[in-house]
């Protein structure tokens, strides 16, 4: 079944969509809503629910790696951003690569540093200025972490095959690039 005929009939949650994925929670949901309001378009909520829904689910698995290291997710977003990129970040930067507020970004950078995972030098021209970077300990534990997430990941999606995995990627692809350049157009 294709993207585009996944959909039920308004009404009809046998036809193809919710029971034909399984019957989930959203399913469950769409069902209740559908018996209120049989005159609406639950479609939308299929797919935003369902999304919504695998990454909570998501999140919570493969927290526990960090859980056991010590660290929350945007902590440990924060030190993977510094690895990823190779080089030292401002805070500021740390928060567009994480998309966190600045005070967010304060606040873990410094619970960061008590732990010695990273670093914060002054810069030399602009005291006002700091540059953040990984330390030793910090680099090892990113990639010490990566692997196993990266683990968790892949058996997540092994329940698809591997066209699917792509299909997948590729339609979320094209709905975070449109969400994510009506997120700019609204905030110019």
């Amino acid at each position: 079944m294709t993207a585009t005929n996944a959909r039920p009939a308004a009404g009809n949650d046998k036809a193809g969509g919710t029971d034909a994925a399984g019957g989930d929670t959203v399913a469950a949901v769409v069902r209740q809503w559908r018996a209120v309001h049989p005159d609406l378009d639950t479609g939308p909520m299929e797919v935003i629910g369902r999304i919504n829904r695998c990454a909570a689910l998501l999140q919570q698995a493969e927290d526990a790696p960090l859980r056991r290291a010590g660290l929350s997710r945007a902590e440990f977003d924060l030190l993977g951003a510094l690895r990823r990129t190779g080089h030292e970040l401002t805070p500021s930067e740390l928060a567009r690569e994480t998309f966190s507020s600045g005070a967010a970004v304060t606040k873990r950078l410094k619970q960061l540093t008590g732990r010695g995972l990273a670093e914060r030098r002054g810069d030399t021209r602009d005291r006002r200025v700091a540059h953040v970077r990984l330390t030793d300990a910090g680099r090892a534990l990113v990639d010490g972490l990566l692997p196993e997430q990266l683990a968790h990941e892949t058996a997540v999606l092994s329940v698809l095959a591997p066209e699917g995995q792509g299909e997948l990627a590729g339609l979320l692809a094209g709905l975070l690039s449109r969400l994510e350049g009506r997120t700019a157009a609204l905030r110019a």
